[in-house]
């Protein structure tokens, strides 16, 4: 909420972003019973009608106005952009959706120098309390998944997510694919989930183009689904990894495409360490909220599972689901080859030790103490 009344104080425009269901309509609620405002819901039919001719609609209204799934109407975006332009600036816009900019024509060009981005993507541990971190790992961060009366109903709300957002969500932004190619195609991409991703092998597999491979994987990473994380490449003598990894964003959704349902499948599950690599990325990306964010990798198998750039210096983590991580070779070459100011090892322990001056274990539940220090 603090992040929310900063940016709705400087810009005419704020963009509140994540998938469906993270809980960007209930913070819109209560920003607006703080401040009171004026809410059109773009999937209420009554709404949609009071919002047939946009200009006359929004220009007579003062104050806040909420306009929620923007994304179902982006030309509402040509509107905005005059409304905001004004010299009184009689309201200010907060705008909620579940597609990145990226995929909602036009809004980055026309709303450009006017609008705030913000994502949301539902709970973290430092909400929920480091004491249901293994609950959240599981169920995942959306609301209504965690927040369910049992492990079945968890699951059952999860299946059902990814059944309507493929057969009503990605529709609705213009695209015409098969629902249940597309759950195929998400569940094959899951089996990449903290690795790099080929997409000619996903195209022979799948039976499409890589072009089409792409413009999927696009699809699902502008819906906030999955995180696509990019390579860094070092001048060094070493053959690097050009192709990014993948994965897929909330940690639930993983675990039902996977088909886990609890934690003893969870722990026997040959995807584990990716999974909590992956659980764990995320939560420092939400933390730290870095511009830029890659991965290293060279092909004789050296590896950095998170690089990140503050105030001119670099700083490595590692995620290790493990019960007293080690100083590894592949630590040890990425510190000298990338010139590492410190690095970091993420794990599920409760203690904290140096394994030498410039590398750390940090145990997750003491990350924020660490990593957002530094």
């Amino acid at each position: 909420m603090d992040e929310l009344e900063t940016a709705m104080r400087r810009s005419p425009a704020v963009a509140l972003l994540g998938p469906r269901q993270s809980g960007k309509t209930t913070l819109a609620q209560q920003y607006v019973e703080r401040h009171g405002g004026t809410i059109f819901d773009l999937e209420n039919p009554e709404d949609i009608a009071r919002l047939g001719n946009p200009m006359l609609a929004l220009k007579r209204i003062t104050g806040l106005i909420v306009i929620d799934e923007i994304q179902r109407q982006p030309e509402l975006f040509a509107v905005l952009r005059v409304l905001c332009d004004r010299v009184e600036q009689p309201a200010t816009f907060l705008l909620l959706g579940s597609a990145s900019p990226a995929i909602v024509a036009g809004v980055s060009e026309t709303l450009a120098g006017r609008i705030e981005f913000i994502n949301l993507g539902g709970f973290d541990v430092w909400e929920v309390g480091v004491e249901k971190l293994d609950d959240l790992w599981l169920r995942g961060g959306f609301p209504r998944s965690f927040l369910a009366a049992s492990k079945d109903d968890s699951v059952h709300w999860r299946r059902n997510f990814i059944q309507t957002f493929l057969e009503r969500d990605v529709p609705q932004l213009g695209y015409q694919l098969n629902a249940v190619a597309m759950r195929r195609f998400w569940t094959m991409l899951a089996h990449y989930h903290g690795q790099t991703v080929n997409f000619s092998e996903l195209s022979r597999s799948f039976g499409v183009s890589d072009k089409s491979v792409k413009r999927y994987i696009d699809i699902l990473c502008g819906t906030f689904c999955v995180t696509q994380l990019q390579p860094w490449h070092e001048n060094v003598k070493k053959r690097q990894v050009k192709a990014p990894k993948i994965y897929v964003r909330d940690s639930g959704l993983f675990h039902t495409l996977m088909a886990i349902t609890d934690h003893h499948e969870l722990m026997a599950h040959p995807k584990l360490g990716a999974s909590w690599e992956g659980f764990m990325l995320h939560h420092v990306l939400r933390l730290l909220r870095p511009r830029d964010a890659y991965f290293w990798a060279t092909h004789s198998g050296a590896e950095l599972d998170l690089l990140l750039f503050r105030a001119g210096k670099r700083f490595g983590i590692e995620f290790k689901w493990a019960d007293a991580p080690k100083l590894t070779r592949s630590m040890t070459t990425a510190m000298n080859d990338l010139g590492l100011h410190h690095l970091w090892v993420i794990y599920p322990g409760i203690k904290a030790y140096p394994l030498q001056d410039d590398v750390t274990v940090v145990p997750a539940s003491m990350m924020a103490d660490y990593l957002a220090t530094e």
